[in-house]
């Protein structure tokens, strides 16, 4: 659910109060919860006629009118219904909060029982956390400024607290995020034509959208898909030497041919052009051995690990590595958790080793 959907959901429920708001200023209190009930029931009827279904936040809405209103007229003591928007926000508030900030998403259950058929990708998922925990704390805010203006403001100043407040608070966070899209667009725009753009993917490699290569190495940690191929010549293991230029484990000895896959392009084209561009490897056969998400400081990869038996001769390109050679299992072991080697690189080791010995 995003942002615009969310508002949807929520506004209708407070219609009622605000309709009594409305009404009293003008009928009094009395007549002023006649008319948010019957809106409230209109409301209510109105719903259950286009969507066939019982709008229950409508209805709590409607029926909390009635209880606080009921007991402000009977003890001829106000408080108690100002106290009633307040009461609403609270139970938001913790609705908010326990999906926001635990494993419970009860919003996300929301979201599936009102638009059911609709997924929500990784990235849908976290834009919609981060909205929730937004939320949270203005819902937050605007419910203490409502029990403060209930007992230490004048009437007006409550309502307009729960009335008018609650729109320019939330018209003002809108805007905000309009315009903070746009400006992504427009940024993105600009990255479309001067930087490589990259697959997002979940953790079973399932394609959820794109970002500039930069965004998936500044500490985003948008998970993008990498290959990596082994390269061996019976129980050797051709290793390739990081340049001093890179900007992930620069000088450390690495997987033979290591590389992103650009957006549009599959694993074994990305496979086979890094391995040209890397080794001069052409025209070789590979086998998958395993898959991985691997996360660093700066990045978060999905990487795709694979394995080709090569005997022939091999060609570094010294504009993408430093220098390429071919190690023994005894002088990997001996070099492991010393810093000569990527720590990528030491934990695909032990699936090596398994497979060679």
């Amino acid at each position: 659910m995003n942002r615009i959907d969310l508002l949807k959901k929520l506004l209708p429920g407070f219609l009622p109060l605000f309709v009594f708001i409305a009404a009293d200023e003008i009928w009094g209190t009395e007549t002023g919860l006649i008319v948010a009930v019957v809106f409230g029931i209109g409301q209510l009827g109105l719903t259950f006629f286009r969507e066939k279904r019982l709008d229950k936040f409508v209805l709590f809405d409607t029926l909390l009118i009635v209880v606080l209103g009921a007991v402000s007229i009977l003890l001829e003591n106000d408080i108690f219904f100002k106290l009633k928007p307040g009461l609403i926000n609270l139970i938001l508030v913790a609705i908010l909060g326990i999906s926001a900030y635990s494993g419970i998403n009860i919003m996300g259950k929301m979201s599936e029982r009102y638009m059911k058929g609709v997924e929500f990708n990784e990235m849908q998922i976290k834009q919609m956390n981060r909205s929730m925990r937004i939320l949270f704390w203005i819902f937050l805010a605007h419910t203490v400024l409502i029990f403060y203006s209930a007992f230490y403001m004048s009437k007006e100043a409550w309502v307009f607290v729960s009335g008018g407040l609650f729109y320019i608070i939330f018209g003002g966070y809108f805007l905000f995020e309009i315009a903070r899209n746009k400006l992504k667009s427009k940024k993105n725009q600009v990255y479309s034509d001067t930087e490589e753009w990259l697959p997002v993917v979940d953790e079973e490699g399932k394609i959820i959208g794109k970002a500039p290569r930069s965004h998936c190495h500044n500490g985003q940690k948008i998970l993008h898909p990498v290959i990596h191929l082994h390269v061996v010549n019976k129980k050797m293991i051709y290793l390739q030497k990081r340049s001093m230029n890179k900007l992930v484990q620069p000088g450390k000895w690495d997987t033979a041919v290591g590389g992103h896959i650009a957006f549009g392009e599959t694993i074994e084209q990305a496979m086979m052009r890094e391995a040209k561009e890397e080794i001069g490897l052409e025209n070789f056969q590979a086998k998958s051995i395993s898959r991985y998400v691997w996360e660093s400081d700066i990045e978060k990869e999905l990487i795709f690990m694979f394995l080709t038996y090569f005997s022939g001769p091999l060609k570094t390109n010294p504009n993408e590595v430093e220098e390429g050679r071919y190690w023994t299992l005894k002088q990997i072991e001996s070099n492991l958790g010393k810093g000569i080697l990527t720590p990528s690189f030491e934990r695909e080791y032990e699936i090596l080793k398994k497979i060679l010995k």
